[in-house]
């Protein structure tokens, strides 16, 4: 951009209050939600939703939990007030669930709103009109007074409608547009001039929703906006704050949060922020910031997957794959320092007793929200041993020594270099086979018996004696041996009549499930009199014959 353009923009100015409290505030319980996505998410469509849609949709955020769904503004199209006769005539809201529907303070318009509900058990009459600076002055051309006038009137025509459907149970909302571009005292003025006609009580309290519907400043401002509100009005116990952030400068999460601290009571919203221009605040993402910090959201999103399936089938928006909590590779780590913090962090998570989650790198445990830990760590050419080792552990059971990762890390590291690409399980599964479990040359094992077996009572332990028939670069050859057990003896024979002398440095085994009839899988460390070391790996039902085949692998990885 030219440098000089900037001077075409002003700061925003600042709130006055020093008294503020907002900041030494935390967010300890759920606000009231509203879903309004099949009104301001629908409206921001290339193409609208159809009304199979938009049924679909309604069902999704029922299950969600939502008890307030904006579903749309009846006298502004027929297909918005089909939509809501639909509801109604076919019994599809519960009882428990209001639909809330949008006017502008036009008479007319009015009436056709309530001929749409009428027969809904419970409804939300949202009354608005635009009240900002800017909007007064190149758009309505009009005053603060002629302003309010249109409100109250609004306001006036609402009440006598709801009163000629006694058998609804009608709660009012205004929302005085673009309040954040509206001066405070006169957003204040205009709110309680329609209190003042709608009578709330304690019982029946008015929404007095007050959007950014332009986000214009920082979150803080926002936050500033709502306390100032809130500490000013007349009759605040009559009233339920309610935030309506867009998210015109990315941070209409931050602004909502900040905004639930200065006193905002109820959220509307949309699932994933779809809305005008860059959106609604996100629902989602506000409401499991909560989860993680242990305050029930009181909204059900234990099946994201369904979420985004729903979701992107009725906007035809994708959910990026970095969107928080949602996004498919949101709790996927390439990075090999990441991923081996995360393999340490869930090794610790196991052994937790107080079940608390603490796993670096994941703020949340992804089978919460219904996803699995299998993409959490996924292998590419960034990736480390640790990543490599959470994955042969998490899909094939395989808990390889600490003092192996290494090596088997850097064959990973060859295939991803070489393929230039992400690897998938099963390739990282052909390397582990390939490297270990595979090679027979130049020996292999083709029959393995123990002898006899003789156990002492006294400091000398217990003695194994041998036969094992191995493969030598193809060809049979029959040892025996004597030791301190069978793996004992089978090494004696090998250093005597095979291999010469060898060290058998480490050794780990393990059942690969806790079924009586498992496998067994035994990981061997050997090290030869040139200083050359390996790791081998054998798997057999039988532990021994599992330890004999791991001595050979490694071997077999070393000469």
């Amino acid at each position: 951009m030219k440098k000089e353009a900037v001077k075409k923009y002003k700061a925003f100015a600042g709130i006055d209050l020093p008294d503020r409290s907002w900041p030494a505030k935390s967010i300890t319980k759920a606000p009231s939600w509203c879903s309004v996505d099949l009104r301001d998410g629908n409206q921001a469509l290339v193409q609208p939703m159809n009304l199979e849609q938009k049924l679909d949709l309604f069902q999704l955020l029922t299950d969600v939990g939502f008890k307030d769904i904006e579903i749309g503004f009846p006298s502004a199209a027929e297909v918005e007030y089909e939509f809501c006769r639909t509801l109604i005539e076919k019994n599809l809201i519960p009882d428990d669930v209001s639909i809330q529907v949008l006017t502008p303070a036009r008479e007319n318009l009015i009436q056709k709103t309530f001929e749409a509900v009428k027969g809904a058990k419970n409804v939300v009459m949202h009354l608005y009109n635009s009240t900002s600076t800017l909007q007064r002055r190149a758009v309505f051309k009009m005053s603060r007074e002629e302003i309010t006038a249109l409100g109250v009137k609004g306001a006036a025509v609402i009440r006598d409608e709801a009163a000629k459907q006694p058998e609804t149970n009608f709660r009012f909302e205004y929302s005085p547009e673009s309040f954040t571009g509206t001066e405070l005292d006169f957003a204040l003025n205009i709110c309680e001039a329609v209190m003042d006609v709608w009578q709330p009580t304690a019982e029946n309290p008015v929404i007095i929703n007050l959007p950014a519907t332009v986000e214009m400043a920082t979150p803080n401002v926002y936050a500033d906006q709502i306390e100032w509100f809130c500490k000013n009005m007349k009759d605040r116990d009559l009233a339920i704050i309610s935030l309506h952030a867009h998210n015109d400068r990315g941070c209409a999460v931050a602004a909502t949060e900040l905004a639930l601290m200065a006193g905002g009571e109820r959220v509307e919203g949309t699932l994933f922020g779809n809305g005008e221009r860059t959106g609604n605040v996100d629902v989602v993402t506000l409401a499991l910031n909560m989860f993680t910090q242990g305050v029930d959201p009181e909204l059900d999103l234990h099946d994201i997957t369904r979420l985004i399936k729903v979701s992107e089938q009725v906007t035809d928006i994708p959910i990026h794959v970095r969107h928080p909590y949602a996004g498919e590779l949101v709790y996927t780590a390439f990075s090999g320092t990441h991923q081996d913090a995360i393999h340490k962090g869930m090794e610790m998570y196991q052994q937790n007793t107080d079940g608390g989650w603490e796993v670096p790198y994941l703020p949340i445990d992804p089978t919460d929200v219904g996803r699995s830990y299998e993409s959490i760590i996924r292998i590419n050419s960034q990736s480390g041993k640790g990543g490599v080792a959470y994955i042969m552990d998490r899909e094939f059971g395989l808990k390889m020594p600490k003092a192996m990762h290494p090596e088997f890390g850097k064959i990973v590291q060859v295939l991803t270099d070489k393929a230039g690409r992400e690897l998938q399980r099963t390739e990282i599964w052909e390397a582990f086979e390939n490297a270990y479990l595979r090679k027979t040359n130049p020996y292999g094992l083709a029959t393995f018996n123990v002898v006899k077996r003789h156990f002492e009572k006294d400091e000398k332990g217990s003695t194994a004696e041998v036969e094992v028939v191995v493969k030598t670069n193809g060809k049979k050859k029959t040892i025996t041996g004597n030791g301190n057990g069978p793996l004992d003896a089978f090494c004696a024979a090998l250093k005597r009549d095979v291999t010469g002398d060898f060290t058998l440095t480490s050794y780990h085994e393990h059942s690969l499930s806790e079924s009586s009839s498992s496998k067994a899988v035994a990981y061997i460390q050997i090290e030869m009199n040139d200083g050359t070391v390996g790791w081998g790996v054998g798997i057999d039902t039988d532990i021994i014959i599992a330890s004999i085949k791991a001595v050979l692998s490694a071997l077999n990885r070393v000469v």
